[in-house]
């Protein structure tokens, strides 16, 4: 089929024009050891074509009618002149055959693919320890780099998100505790004194406290009332008595009206028959101003005093007076056959005109801070039923002492009741001689000393007559009730106990109980 190769070509196989040539070589500066390298781009040879007009040499008669190889490497140069192929002047130009595009070997089964033959070492050496093939010459992170990156990105956005949800929800906290739920009603601010007129005068007290002072209408399924109350915080909390709010029991209604005519719904957030004391809540009211507590404590005899209120439903009515008597012992209510709504007040005395509507009201001294709640009036008779009088003052007004108060109110808004102090034994309540007696036997039955209360540790026995109790004389069970009442649960009490004729003192710390 052709002569013999006169070169002798080794070792490419079989001599001839069409033998597959060596990739060809081309020297360049090697970089370091282990660097990635892009593969150069060649542009391909462009194929020779011979005008058309140019003389041809005819083909050998073996190959005459032979079909065109197609090349799919650059031929061998040879030197001498190479025989042309004949093309006819009117056929078209033959096609440059495109070698079809091939799949790339997988990584690392073609030690060639990547050899550096400027590099040490043979193909299969530097195979595996050359690093994956990267435009920019970066190492491809690890795994554990990447769950590390993704873990940090999540981390942030969880803190964001946070903050975020944080941020929103104390936004919203702050709304709804400042504009609450219910009316809008925006408030005067306490009032200045008039020109002219002293801070400690009545007209200048009334000034700084009428903004704070509420007239309560309660209504309930059989009856309805007015009283008094007054603003303990800027949360909307009022104190009033537990006799003012009492007949809207659980189903019934109270409104509350400012002193500006605004009137609000209100709801009861704790109450308690013992003390005659009681605490409701506004929403949505703005602007309120609390009335500053005093310290009853420090109320002497003759101090002057004013009291405001709604007496007979007329808001907003202003007396004054003195402090008549300190540590009155009265009680009030009662119309249970139990007792259970019996209070019992170790109370302040004013001769400051206080009728009814006035209860719940606050009782204030010269600096117009409450000394007092205003509860109870003696009168001297009452009115005709046939045209719905009521009895009116006669002088004698008593409140309840505002750190009695203060402590129950604070427990009512926290815990929704209130405990009382107790020396854990039963009073024969009636006893007519002088001081308070031990019964025989409790109201259920047993024994009239409580098992492990303070009266048995204290060494008390049923029959046994307490006299005085904190160095004051008792006359009667309820002025023990009521100088115990005006104690806390904890206080150390000293009582002077007769037994047999013979007295003696014992001290006892005070127990608690949630019942009157």
């Amino acid at each position: 089929m052709h002569d013999p190769d006169p070169y002798s070509t080794p070792p490419y196989g079989e001599p001839g024009p069409w033998a597959p040539a060596p990739p060809v070589q081309h020297p360049a500066a090697t970089p370091a050891h282990g660097t990635a390298v892009s593969a150069p781009t060649t542009p391909p040879p462009a194929a020779p074509t011979a005008p058309l007009s140019a003389p041809t040499a005819p083909l050998p008669a073996a190959m005459a009618h032979a079909p065109a190889p197609v090349p799919s490497a650059p031929a061998p140069h040879v030197p001498g002149p190479a025989p042309a192929p004949h093309v006819p002047a009117s056929a078209p130009a033959p096609a440059a055959h495109v070698p079809a595009p091939t799949a790339p070997a997988p990584e690392g089964s073609d030690p060639w693919g990547r050899y550096d033959p400027w590099a040490g070492g043979s193909a299969k050496e530097q195979a595996p320890v050359r690093e994956p093939l990267q435009q920019t010459g970066a190492g491809v992170p690890t795994e554990q780099q990447r769950k590390r990156s993704a873990r940090r990105i999540l981390f942030a956005w969880t803190l964001v998100v946070a903050l975020f949800s944080a941020g929103v929800g104390g936004a919203a906290g702050a709304y709804v505790q400042r504009e609450g739920f219910g009316d809008d009603v925006r408030l005067p601010q306490a009032g200045s004194v008039p020109a002219g007129r002293a801070p400690d005068s009545v007209a200048g007290i009334a000034a700084r406290a009428l903004p704070s002072v509420v007239t309560l209408h309660v209504r309930g399924a059989d009856e309805a009332g007015t009283g008094t109350g007054f603003v303990l915080d800027a949360e909307g909390h009022i104190l009033t008595n537990n006799h003012v709010v009492e007949p809207a029991g659980t189903g019934g209604e109270i409104s509350v009206t400012f002193s500006s005519g605004d009137t609000v719904k209100a709801k009861v957030v704790g109450r308690d028959s013992g003390y005659d004391l009681a605490v409701v809540q506004v929403r949505g009211v703005h602007g309120l101003t609390p009335l500053p507590l005093g310290n009853s404590d420090d109320v002497e005899v003759g101090d002057p005093v004013v009291a405001i209120g709604a007496p007979f439903d007329l808001a907003n009515t202003v007396t004054s007076g003195i402090i008549s008597a300190k540590e009155r012992p009265i009680t009030a209510g009662g119309e249970k056959s139990d007792g259970s709504d019996v209070s019992y007040v170790d109370a302040l005395q004013t001769d400051a005109p206080i009728n009814p509507g006035n209860s719940g009201g606050p009782l204030l001294d010269s600096r117009a801070q409450v000394i007092g709640i205003n509860s109870a009036i003696r009168s001297a008779g009452s009115g005709s039923e046939a045209d719905g009088g009521q009895a009116g003052s006669i002088g004698l007004g008593f409140a309840i002492p505002v750190n009695q108060a203060k402590r129950v109110a604070e427990e009512l808004i926290n815990d929704g009741h209130a405990t009382h102090p107790v020396i854990g034994v039963t009073l024969d309540m009636g006893y007519t001689g002088d001081g308070a007696r031990i019964d025989s036997k409790s109201a259920s039955g047993g024994s009239a000393v409580t098992r492990g209360g303070p009266g048995e540790r204290a060494g008390l026995k049923a029959g046994d007559v307490i006299t005085e109790a904190g160095g004051e004389r008792v006359h009667t069970g309820q002025e023990l009730i009521v100088k115990i009442r005006a104690h806390r649960p904890g206080d150390r009490l000293r009582l002077t106990v007769e037994r047999d004729g013979i007295e003696r003192e014992v001290s006892l710390v005070l127990g608690a109980s949630e019942q009157n």
